[in-house]
């Protein structure tokens, strides 16, 4: 069964993820991967990406995928967070991260990371 890895990005990263994504695509491939909202909708059209969208990260989509790390559905967090910009939902983006930490998910937060994230699940 394949990993399941969850790509978001914040408004201002979004293009960001999107290009590491396209850079990544055939090595993307052969994971289940799931997005919130927008980043999902990008990631489908501009990578070329098969994803499960999830609701916006601000709407649910990070309670979402807090829950599936909490039950162990979850191999890895890829969430490009703009560390500049303050965000109404950021007690949501908290637990979220919270969450990866507490149960010990990988956790990739810009393109150095995800690379080393996406290089790690491939070789296990």
């Amino acid at each position: 069964m394949a990993k399941r890895i969850a790509l978001v990005a914040h408004d201002a990263r979004k293009e960001i993820i999107v290009e590491w994504a396209r850079e990544n695509a055939t090595q993307l491939a052969g994971f289940s991967i799931c997005a919130t909202g927008t980043t999902g909708g990008r990631l489908q059209a501009e990578a070329g990406l098969e994803v499960e969208r999830l609701l916006s990260g601000p709407l649910g989509g990070d309670a979402q995928l807090g829950a599936m790390i909490a039950e162990g559905r979850l191999d890895a967090l890829f969430f490009f967070i703009d560390p500049l910009s303050a965000l109404p939902h950021d007690v949501d983006v908290k637990s979220l991260l919270r969450l990866a930490i507490l149960y010990d998910t990988p956790l990739a937060i810009n393109k150095a990371t995800a690379d080393a994230v996406l290089s790690h699940l491939a070789q296990a």
